[in-house]
């Protein structure tokens, strides 16, 4: 993989290369050409362009037009290049934008790439427009320049994350960084989940994935999937033959990749779909309740066995098969069409016209016209009924009779003379006017008449009796032409437990529990459809009961004292056999409710941050539609404001320029001040959505995504390129508590500060935090250990020791203190046994061998495998109260808990950040390259007894330390890394290397780079600090943006950390004040945005209160932070466990947010108090 990463790079430097003058060529050929030559475009020609753009690449209605588009195009680029030529290159860019886009769809690469380059330099906010970014990501990737794809496609989901091509682009990122060593990255893409769409060319994909199985050494799991989706596809598409040859084929080779990989519930779901459609019922059957018991819950498998059923003419079963399918997916279509088919032949209009509307509410409902008509005719049909008898699935007493008679002739046989008589007449009593289930339970008793016990042979004798009477009733209705409507349900399920399905919250019941669903009445000794699962009792919807009628009614009640004694037991019995309880009462008649909320409809949003300027100096204009998608902040972000006018990533200035210049406050007399009170900021926002942008000072605006920042200018000189790290010593507690420390730390012109004999001057006893005392305390505490090669800290090699590499290596497992603190001393033992045994050696002096021979002994592999303790949580006061009340005689400005450090007012923990962590070395242990979370501040503390060796780049040469990582093909965020000092020599990035003893604490200012290793035997305690300062607020946003461009997870969640601010301290520091009243700002108006979308979509927000240290919300699938206004779907808040999810990616799962709901956390009124009384206070109040 690395042989083809570098034959990539260097073909896409002579293929780019080549490109460059591309455009020289193009206006040099179309220069000889006549003027009167250049073709026209007619009205209809442009108007069909203009919805051309590059988001149509790849598009199967672009290859379905063919040639007539093909031509127009090319018509198309000829036109524009000679207007170009014409204005003498004097044109708007977006001729430029159009004539890239039109090369792309020609494939054009060089072509395109020089247009879309000339855009570029002339469009200064070209950022904010979608398809260009993704255009010149998918010629970079054609190129395989992945690094400058990934940057643009990056851009993309960040500027508009609802983007036409988003699942495109997560696919080809997630290749891409597959390519470049990324695995971690490249297993957390997730592309959604909507179908993609495909060219059809069904048999170029049958010899593709029939070449593949030729491979030799195929992994099982491959091979697996290949056959699957072979077989399948035989199945389903008509051009690969007759219908015969195509299911037999089709079923060889889904067995074929069962035989690779039993475990595959959705290769036994297929087998079983090609065994009905050639009409072997068992063997369907069989294959579905393989499909269940490998994937669990699967809506497709029930929705498939209810069609068996009711093709089977097993009505009952087929509706509990349906009620499965749509709880385990609301929006199942075909789920909902057939349940809507079987209420209709049912005579069931209103039941089967709810589920046919339930069904159009789906994305994946392909008939939506028809299914309209039916609900109409049903309609019409239902009010012109004439009231005829019908047979109620949902107030039959057959299902509840069929239910018991199963659960009767499973359990019958271990119950007592009392107990078998009291079940005897309840379930007589519930399905005794059931003919058709009296006359199975007789032939299952006939059929087993020699195992019999007495009890069950008088039964029997019994049933004979009841059959016969029946039979002569009925035959006596038949004479008198009085025929009863009815069902007949055959063989069914047998018992067998299934995965519990998400349960639909439902009020209580006045009689009592919920009844169960509909059952069956297969019986062990009867092998038909014997292997399909059983249906599980619970996973019906909201279900009421129905009471009988009166005789039957009091009939019950006189027998609920036995029945209630019997049902003890009869659990217990059912718990032995392996099946599930029923909640039944005795008078309880099966029903079903489908109950459905109105369907909202979506209404476009528009997400946008803003930007405070004068109305005199910057006039509102109406951003394009193209512009009005969400940016940088989704969800409600944090963060200063962005220059509006950046331009290319070479001109852009650095991001505390442009908050700067957003945040400069106006002298203007005519300006309108830039802290608008909430009740002018929402009325901005009403006005937006009514009449484009208010003419007020708020402009609304979007940021560019942020960049990484260029290095400092001018370079530094070779020889201050190893500064002195600024040292303090401390001789008493007053120096420590002395506030020019707390300054001299915190000031940006110093990134590492080491305060030497802290722990003296405190009397801090770190014998607390030693190995023995750990081990005493709490000798089971949970350690991470990294297992990691001993090297020297200044290099870095890889594992023959060949070749210096900036990758750290290191595998992760699991132990605890007590075992460490084993390994620590053994390692220890083993250190002075070597030593002494070296001490007996004869030594080479220096010169009996060169420099050379001893760096190439040096650095000889393979290298000692060395453990180290990370990560260790020590924050419970309970287990470890006396370390952390030994912290407390720290200087405030240092401590884990103070008002001044911005992380005790987030308001919930965030372990290894505003919590203590612990960390157990060894000679050896490294702590990779990395800047805090969110760029705070760190205190480290050694407690010894062996030193530690730092290492320390300051914050404005991160972006240098990136790019380092990316041509190393590892993620500077995520990825472990060494730097070579020789790399960062030859950067001009100075480093600073210092020694840590047992006592002396490391400060870490904001966003400093830092790596380090354990030169002897020690602990070390670490947290994160964040000082009152607008340097760290700033510091934090930008990072927060950038996470977010990268898809990263912040730590820290500022928009939730701004608010709480804001409520619980006073800013004297007029920048930082500014800073978090804009991030107010943006979150204020996006919660009134949405929530106004919402209303006018008629979706309903639910109040859902926050509780007292709640964490703050993330959206589950990318990670960014929500606030306020949380999208949790349906099922999982029924569940009680609301998994949540941003606006954006709810609308891609459902565009009008069906199966959704939204939780609010805090009432509008609340937030705009907040807002309105966050001031800017006096430093000498």
């Amino acid at each position: 993989m690395k042989s083809c990463g570098v034959s990539l790079s260097v073909a896409a430097a002579r293929r780019l290369s080549a490109a460059a003058d591309e455009e020289k060529k193009m206006a040099a050929g179309k220069a000889s050409e006549p003027e009167e030559d250049a073709p026209r475009l007619s009205a209809q020609e442009s108007d069909a362009l203009a919805r051309v753009d590059s988001s149509l690449f790849g598009d199967q209605r672009l290859q379905e037009d063919g040639a007539s588009m093909k031509a127009l195009l090319v018509k198309a680029v000829r036109c524009y290049e000679a207007l170009i030529l014409k204005a003498e290159g004097k044109v708007d860019p977006e001729f430029f934008c159009q004539l890239g886009h039109f090369n792309l769809l020609l494939e054009e690469y060089p072509k395109a790439l020089s247009a879309y380059q000339r855009y570029y330099s002339l469009q200064s906010d070209y950022w904010k427009n979608a398809a260009f970014l993704y255009g010149l990501g998918m010629v970079y990737f054609h190129y395989s320049a992945f690094q400058w794809a990934i940057k643009a496609f990056q851009e993309v989901l960040y500027i508009d994350p609802g983007f036409s091509r988003a699942k495109e682009i997560h696919l080809r990122l997630g290749l891409m960084f597959k390519v470049n060593t990324d695995y971690e990255s490249s297993l957390k893409v997730r592309p959604e989940d909507s179908a993609c769409s495909l060219t059809k060319r069904y048999r170029a994909a049958k010899e593709a994935y029939e070449s593949l199985l030729q491979t030799e050494d195929l992994p099982a799991q491959v091979k697996a999937a290949t056959f699957q989706q072979l077989g399948w596809m035989h199945h389903t598409v008509e051009q690969l033959g007759d219908k015969a040859n195509k299911d037999s084929y089709a079923i060889q080779c889904l067995q074929k990749s069962l035989e690779a990989d039993p475990n595959s519930g959705q290769s036994w779901y297929f087998l079983g779909r090609c065994y009905s459609s050639i009409g072997k019922v068992q063997d369907a059957f069989i294959s579905y309740r393989q499909s269940i018991d490998k994937s669990e819950a699967s809506a497709d498998t029930w929705c498939s066995i209810g069609v068996l059923y009711q093709q089977q003419n097993q009505p009952m079963d087929a509706l509990q098969a349906y009620i499965c399918a749509v709880q385990l997916d609301h929006s199942h279509a075909a789920a909902w069409m057939d349940l809507g088919t079987l209420y209709e032949s049912c005579n069931q209009p209103q039941d089967a016209i709810k589920c046919y509307i339930n069904a159009t509410r789906s994305k994946a409902c392909s008939n939506t016209p028809a299914l309209a008509a039916r609900i109409k005719y049903l309609q019409v049909r239902a009010t012109l009924a004439s009231g005829r008898p019908a047979l109620d699935l949902r107030r039959s007493a057959l299902s509840v009779s069929r239910y018991m008679l199963h659960l009767f002739c499973m359990c019958s046989v271990n119950l007592s003379q009392s107990d078998f008589f009291h079940l005897h007449s309840w379930f007589v009593c519930v399905s005794g006017h059931s003919l058709s289930c009296s006359a199975q339970l007789l032939e299952q008793l006939r059929a087993n008449r020699t195992s019999l016990k007495p009890l069950q042979l008088q039964m029997l004798e019994q049933l004979e009796a009841q059959l016969s009477d029946m039979h002569q009733q009925q035959m006596r209705q038949n004479s008198s032409g009085q025929i009863r409507a009815s069902l007949p349900n055959g063989p069914s399920l047998p018992a067998h437990p299934v995965p519990r399905a998400p349960s639909c919250s439902a009020p209580p019941l006045a009689n009592g529990p919920l009844p169960p669903s509909v059952g069956n009445n297969h019986t062990p000794g009867t092998r038909a459809n014997g292997d399909v699962p059983y249906l599980h009792p619970n996973t019906l919807p909201h279900n009421c009961t129905s009471p009988g009628d009166t005789r039957k009614s009091q009939h019950l009640t006189s027998a609920q004292v036995g029945f209630r004694k019997v049902w003890v037991r009869f659990g217990q019995v059912l718990m032995e056999t392996g099946l599930s309880l029923p909640v039944l009462q005795p008078t309880a008649a099966l029903t079903i409710r489908l109950d459905f909320p109105p369907r909202p409809h979506r209404s476009p949003l528009l997400i946008i941050c803003p930007l405070l300027r004068s109305s005199a100096s910057s006039p509102t204009s109406s951003p394009s539609p193209r512009c009005a998608v969400p940016a940088a902040v989704v969800n409600g972000s944090g963060g200063g404001a962005c220059s509006e006018d950046s331009r290319s990533p070479l001109k852009l200035e650095p991001p505390e320029l442009c908050i700067r210049a957003a945040l400069k406050p106006s002298h203007s007399s005519s300006t309108v001040s830039i802290y608008p009170t909430s009740a002018d900021v929402l009325k901005a926002c009403r006005n937006l959505g009514k009449n484009g942008l208010s003419s007020s000072s708020i402009l609304l605006n979007k940021c560019p995504p942020p960049r990484l920042p260029p290095p400092p200018s001018p370079p530094l000189a070779k020889d201050k390129l190893n500064p002195p790290t600024p040292s303090i010593y401390l001789e008493n507690k007053r120096d420590a508590f002395f506030p020019p420390l707390h300054q001299f730390c915190t000031n940006p012109s110093n990134p590492v500060t080491v305060i030497r004999g802290l722990a003296g001057a405190l009397k801090l006893d770190l014998g607390l935090f030693s190995t023995k005392t750990l081990v005493e305390a709490n000798p089971e505490h949970l350690v991470e250990v990294r297992t990691q090669l001993c090297q020297p800290a200044d290099e870095n090699w890889d594992a023959s020791g060949q070749r210096k590499q900036w990758r750290c290596e290191s595998s992760r497992s699991y132990t605890t203190i007590a075992k460490y603190a084993q390994y620590q001393a053994a390692s220890f033992q083993e250190s002075l046994r070597e030593e002494n045994e070296k001490k007996g050696q004869k030594e080479l002096s220096d010169s009996e061998m060169t420099s050379s021979e001893t760096v190439s002994r040096r650095h000889k592999g393979p290298f000692k495998q060395v453990k180290f303790g990370t990560n260790i949580d020590v924050s419970d006061e309970k287990k470890w109260k006396l370390q952390l009340q030994e912290l407390s005689k720290l200087p405030a400005f240092a401590r884990v808990v103070s008002a001044g450090n911005l992380l005790s007012h987030v308001g919930h923990s965030i372990l290894g950040m505003n919590t203590v962590q612990l960390f157990m070395k060894v000679p050896g242990s490294r702590t990779p390259g990395h800047q805090e979370h969110n760029n705070f501040c760190a205190v480290n503390i050694n407690i010894g007894p062996g030193d530690c060796e730092w290492f320390a780049v300051p914050e404005p040469y991160w972006g240098v330390m990136s790019e380092f990582c990316e041509k190393n093909n590892i993620n500077f965020l995520k990825g472990s890394w060494w730097p070579n000092l020789e790399d960062l020599y030859e950067a001009s990035v100075p480093v600073y290397r210092f020694i840590q003893r047992p006592g002396d604490l490391v400060w870490l200012n904001t966003g400093t780079v830092h790596w380090g290793q354990a030169i002897g035997w020690c602990n070390n305690i670490w947290w994160n600090v964040g000082p009152l300062t607008a340097y760290q607020y700033k510091l934090a946003v930008e990072r927060y943006e950038w996470n977010k461009l990268q898809s990263v997870k912040s730590m820290v969640p500022m928009v939730h950390l701004s608010w709480n601010m804001a409520r619980n301290i006073k800013v004297s520091d007029h920048k930082l004040f500014e800073m978090i009243k804009f991030c107010l700002l943006r979150t204020l108006k996006q919660c009134q945005t949405v929530k106004e979308a919402l209303v006018a979509a008629g979706k309903e927000t639910i109040w859902h209160r926050r509780s007292r240290d709640e964490p703050a919300h993330y959206c589950s699938i990318c990670e960014v932070e929500v606030f306020n206004l949380l999208f949790v779907t349906s099922e999982s808040y029924s569940r009680k466990s609301c998994v949540v999810q941003c606006q954006d990616c709810a609308r891609k799962a459902s565009s009008d947010l069906d199966g959704f709901v939204v939780l609010q956390q805090y009432r509008m009124e609340d937030l705009m108090q907040v807002y309105d009384q966050f001031s800017l206070v006096s430093r000498f109040i």
